[in-house]
C-alpha cells in the first residue's frame, strides 16, 4: 500500500471586494383590479339590461370588449366598428 502525497489544505483568503452602487428602490406595481361579472350587467326596474353587446358570430354568453371605436371579441375575433359621430368634426 502506497500513501498517496496530500495537498496541504489553502485556507481561502479573504479578499477585499470593490463596493456596489446602491441601487434605487424598485417602485412598488399597482395591481389591477379585476373585473367582475357585475360591470356586464345593471339592473333596472326588476330587469336585467346587458352593458355591451354580445357576439354575432358567437351568440349569447360571448361578450365583446370596448375598444374606444370599436367592439371585439375574444373568443373569434369578430370587430364590429361604432357609428362615428358626424358633430366631432368641427
Amino acid at each position: 500500500m502506497s500513501k498517496k502525497e496530500e495537498a496541504p489544505e489553502e485556507t481561502p483568503k479573504e479578499e477585499a471586494k470593490p463596493e456596489k452602487p446602491e441601487k434605487a428602490p424598485k417602485p412598488v406595481k399597482k395591481k389591477k383590479e379585476e373585473k367582475s361579472i357585475f360591470t356586464l350587467y345593471k339592473i333596472e326596474n326588476d330587469k336585467i339590461i346587458r352593458l355591451r353587446p354580445t357576439c354575432e358570430r358567437c351568440g349569447p354568453g360571448y361578450f365583446m370588449a370596448d375598444h374606444g371605436n370599436r367592439y371585439t371579441c375574444g373568443h373569434c375575433g369578430f370587430t364590429r366598428y361604432k357609428p362615428a359621430d358626424k358633430n366631432k368634426h368641427v
